[in-house]
Formats: structure tokens, sequence, C-alpha cells
């Protein structure tokens, strides 16, 4: 199959005709994005280069590592007072150390019992922040779908041939974070660094 054949196998496959689509160069450059009936965006690569999607990241990071220390700390406390607790041995009689041990197991179980929960948590978080993300960043997706004049945006890792023009991934990164930045709406933004604007994606 020659080079223009899979051309225009691929636009027909898209819902696009090869004429159509040369026909909407024009104002493909007019507005930065090729007029399609059919877009696909990465939304991995969205969430992993946009800013918001790096903060998010660096967030649940610093959760995981504050975890960790947490968990280290809490361990060393244990064993001190494990050791505390053996070296009492000698000098505590059977019933009163029995009762000792009794409440340093239960205060074991219920360190692990907490730590256990945080870890899910964080877990949870973790695989919940795509989809935050995607509906945080729903809005600039939908005004690149009025631009190119499109019925829908497909997830390019569930498509099996596309034509690369219709890839929005990179424009809708550069206006998430020209619209968006790296602040969650409704979230203050760090000291210094100035709110949102609250403006509809692509407004002048």
């Amino acid at each position: 199959m020659t080079g223009l054949a899979v051309f225009r196998f691929l636009a027909v496959l898209l819902g696009l005709g090869v004429m159509g689509l040369t026909a909407s160069q024009g104002a493909a450059q007019s507005i930065g994005v090729v007029q399609s009936d059919v877009l696909v965006v990465n939304p991995d690569r969205l969430f992993a280069e946009t800013r918001l999607g790096q903060r998010m990241t660096d967030e649940l990071q610093a959760e995981r590592d504050a975890l960790i220390a947490l968990n280290r700390d809490l361990e060393q406390q244990l064993e001190t007072e494990e050791q505390a607790l053996t070296e009492l041995r000698a000098e505590t009689g059977p019933e009163e150390f029995r009762a000792m041990a009794d409440a340093f197991d239960q205060k074991v179980q219920q360190i692990r019992q907490d730590s256990e929960r945080r870890a899910r948590d964080l877990e949870r978080s973790r695989a919940q922040a795509p989809v935050t993300f995607m509906r945080v960043v729903e809005p600039v997706l939908i005004e690149i779908m009025r631009d190119a004049e499109a019925a829908v945006i497909l997830d390019s890792r569930a498509a099996l041939l596309s034509v690369e023009a219709v890839d929005i991934t990179a424009l809708a990164i550069s206006r998430v974070d020209a619209t968006i930045g790296d602040t969650m709406p409704g979230a203050p933004a760090p000291p210094g660094e100035p709110q949102p604007q609250d403006t509809a994606p692509g407004a002048d």
C-alpha cells in the first residue's frame, strides 16, 4: 500500500475525508487545532507533562515519603519500648509484667492498623489523582473540541490507528498550563504566586 493510500485509509477510519482535512488547514492554523470530527488525547501524557499533573504527583510523592519516615520513627520507638520492657522483666512480678506486655502488644497492633489505614488512603489518593485531574481539565478539552468542531475526543491509548494531526495532547498541555497552571481550582495559590484567572479556556 502506497503512502497516499495509507493516509487515505487512516483518514476514512477516523471519519475524515482527505479533501476535508486539507481544506481545514487554514482554519487549523488560525486556532491552533485541526478541524476534525474526531480528536485523540493521551491522558497519561497530559497528566505527566502539565504543571498541575506534575504538582499532584509531587504532592503524592511527598505524602509517601512522609509516611515512610513516620513508619520508620514508629518502628524505632517500638523497638526502644520493647527493649525497655525486656529489661524490666527481671525486676517485675509475673502478673505486672504480663499486663505491661499485653498493653505493649495492643499498642503495636493499633499502630500497625493505623499505618495500614494510612497506606490504603494514600493508595486511593494515588489511584484517584488522574480521575480528579481529568475532571479539572475537562473544560479545556471541551473548548478544544469546540475550536475543532469535533464531536468526540478519544483516548489515544485505545485507538488502533490515528492521523497525527488529530492528536491534541500537546495543545491540551499548553492550554491547561496557561488556563489552570499548577493550582487545583478552589485551592489557595502558594505564597508569591498569582491566583489563576477565572476565564474560560481559550478566552482572550
